[in-house]
């Protein structure tokens, strides 16, 4: 493994810790907003996985590149879905509405 691989390897393992500190100490109430920056944050890296999956470079590169899009496109899609349900939690209920109208 050269130094440079290494180096890589130690980056990534300290952004993953740094991230799950992070997550794990926002407060509920930033839970929206925070997810809607890590739509945008994963959209972005949803763009350099496909590129990165059709610059044909070699074998592993073409892999790795079409599991990132896969991942990319998991969490973007999730993280809609999480999101739209957080909101829908802020809306009136019509029906409850209409009921203490009737009442």
């Amino acid at each position: 493994m050269t130094s440079t691989a290494v180096i890589q390897l130690f980056v990534f393992l300290l952004a993953g810790f740094v991230g799950f500190q992070t997550i794990t100490r926002i407060p509920p109430l930033l839970h929206t907003p925070l997810m809607a920056a890590t739509n945008a944050i994963s959209g972005i890296s949803l763009v350099a996985s496909l590129v990165l999956a059709g610059t044909n470079q070699g074998l592993l590169s073409t892999v790795l590149g079409t599991i990132a899009v896969g991942c990319a496109t998991a969490n973007v899609v999730g993280g809609f879905l999480i999101t739209d349900r957080m909101l829908a939690m802020f809306k009136p209920q019509r029906l409850e509405a209409k009921e203490s109208l009737n009442s």
